[in-house]
């Protein structure tokens, strides 16, 4: 796991528009990395809420979200952001899914992502089966949206866990 940087870019607040996206939503995936510094594979496992959600679920989750609107979606392969299995498979972390090995592969999808992202414009807009054309900005504020949602679930999973709050805990 490589650590994400301990601040986030301070010139998103002076910047384009695209430069601003891209921060925010880099912003987003960095803290989702940082929650699960310290934090033991057992614990990333533990259900602590009603639903199947864990941090090593979210994680795992997150990856395949960065997936399917960027990979799948915004490259034209497909026409909706559906993935191959069951919605309910990307939160069940099986035995041999370690929180080390989830987190890599979500830090690995989100520089795929950005790859991607680099060859459109913002306004590129692609057929969605569901939603109709979607713009590169939308699926950034999506992510943006869907990262920050997600973040805040692991951030009160940890919190319930070891009692870690705050920016890296």
């Amino acid at each position: 796991m490589t650590d994400p940087p301990a601040v986030p870019a301070a010139d998103a607040a002076d910047s384009d528009e695209r430069q601003t996206l891209e921060s925010f939503l880099d912003n987003y995936r960095n803290i989702v990395v940082r929650k699960t510094i310290g934090l033991s594979d057992a614990d990333a496992r533990r259900h602590l809420v009603a639903s199947a959600t864990t941090v090593s679920g979210l994680i795992k989750h997150l990856r395949w979200a960065e997936f399917g609107w960027f990979d799948q979606l915004l490259t034209g392969s497909s026409d909706d952001n559906r993935r191959p299995h069951d919605r309910q498979w990307e939160f069940e972390v099986t035995a041999g899914e370690a929180l080390p090995t989830l987190v890599d592969e979500y830090q690995r999808q989100c520089e795929h992502s950005r790859r991607i992202a680099a060859d459109y414009s913002l306004d590129h807009r692609v057929a969605h089966r569901r939603l109709g054309p979607v713009s590169l900005r939308w699926i950034y504020v999506h992510m943006i949206e869907e990262t920050a949602r997600h973040c805040g679930q692991i951030d009160i999973l940890r919190e319930q866990l070891d009692g870690a709050t705050g920016f890296y805990g």
